[in-house]
């Protein structure tokens, strides 16, 4: 049976309305300048979202990385996934000299995400209990050297088997978001530190991956490690390893799954769950990857964090993502009036 996504979008303006808002001041169009890698503007700027932004008034412009930024535009909004110090500083002091332009998202904000230990914390920190579910992280612990000292720290922080491996920094490579299943004591001795071991959580093969883009949520299913059961500790034993598990290619929507396993997350939950990460971690643009506790309807937990993820792979993002973007200059142009 195939089960689509929900999509909530954040305003219910028209169409015609928000073509005249892209029109931005004195009748120009809503500029929106980019600095990308080569494979984020290919995945992401794809013709039917370019095709739509110039219908509805936005202009994307890509960046010189060659040249001072202070020179270019001028831009209304800056979008941005680039790392390092470098240009952190960069967009810091762009900021500073143009109040007025909106970057997506914050530098200092994104670095919590680079580091899977600060990325969940952030989670765990919200104690976040709804009338519609609970939601968590799995118990983890982060190894920053000495792999042959693992075993020992695994038992005195109480984890249980079998645990999941992670790189400890994300920085965008295939590597960051590879991750390892490890059975068995002995298996934990060849993990490569840093890393962040988490509790594996059965959840039914199926990840809920929520997109997040201003106020606008979708969710969209993905497969995931299948359950582990007591037979499967009993006599496996290693380190399997795997690539990223949920990426696009491993698409759950079309796939005949058992409704208790399949049935979305409360989009109640989830609404206030996202007001709540945008407030906590000060973005706008992120997924969450959720799973359900295997056996439960109401027990989640958030696995990982992604900062401006992979939209192109997101249905109808072409229209979430103009609609966002033209709800940026609204809000910026109700604020001017209103303290004018």
């Amino acid at each position: 049976m195939k089960l689509g996504g929900d999509i909530v979008y954040s305003n219910g303006e028209k169409e015609e309305e928000e073509e005249e808002v892209g029109e931005g001041r004195s009748g120009r169009k809503l500029v929106v300048g980019y600095a990308l890698t080569s494979k984020k503007v290919k995945s992401f700027l794809q013709p039917k979202l370019e095709r739509l932004a110039r219908k509805k008034g936005i202009l994307f412009v890509a960046i010189d990385q060659s040249r001072p930024l202070s020179e270019q535009g001028p831009f209304d909004i800056v979008l941005h996934k680039l790392t390092g110090r470098e240009w952190q500083q960069i967009l810091e002091d762009y900021h500073e000299q143009h109040p007025e332009v909106t970057v997506l998202d914050p530098p200092d904000a994104i670095q919590h995400l680079y580091n899977r230990q600060s990325m969940l914390q952030q989670v765990s920190d919200l104690n976040f209990s709804d009338p519609h579910g609970e939601v968590g992280v799995p118990k983890q612990l982060v190894i920053t050297d000495d792999p042959l000292s693992i075993p020992l720290a695994v038992a005195q922080a109480g984890l249980s088997l079998p645990l999941v491996a992670k790189p400890l920094v994300v920085d965008g490579s295939a590597k960051s978001h590879e991750l390892s299943l490890a059975y068995d004591q002995f298996s934990l001795s060849m993990l490569e530190p840093p890393l962040v071991l988490q509790e594996f959580v059965n959840h039914g093969g199926v990840l809920f991956k929520v997109y997040i883009v201003g106020e606008a949520i979708k969710v969209v299913r993905r497969f995931s490690l299948p359950n582990v059961n007591k037979h499967d500790l009993l006599h496996h034993t290693g380190l399997f390893r795997f690539p990223r598990v949920s990426c696009a290619s491993a698409n759950a929507e079309d796939a005949d799954l058992d409704p208790s396993i399949a049935e979305l997350p409360p989009r109640p939950m989830l609404e206030r769950l996202a007001r709540e990460l945008r407030r906590c971690l000060g973005l706008r643009l992120f997924n969450i990857d959720v799973i359900r506790e295997h056996g439960t309807r109401d027990r989640f937990y958030v696995i990982d964090i992604n900062y401006f993820p992979g939209y192109g792979k997101m249905p109808g993002y072409e229209h979430i993502f103009t609609d966002f973007l033209l709800s940026l200059v609204k809000g910026e142009y109700r604020r001017r009036i209103s303290t004018s």
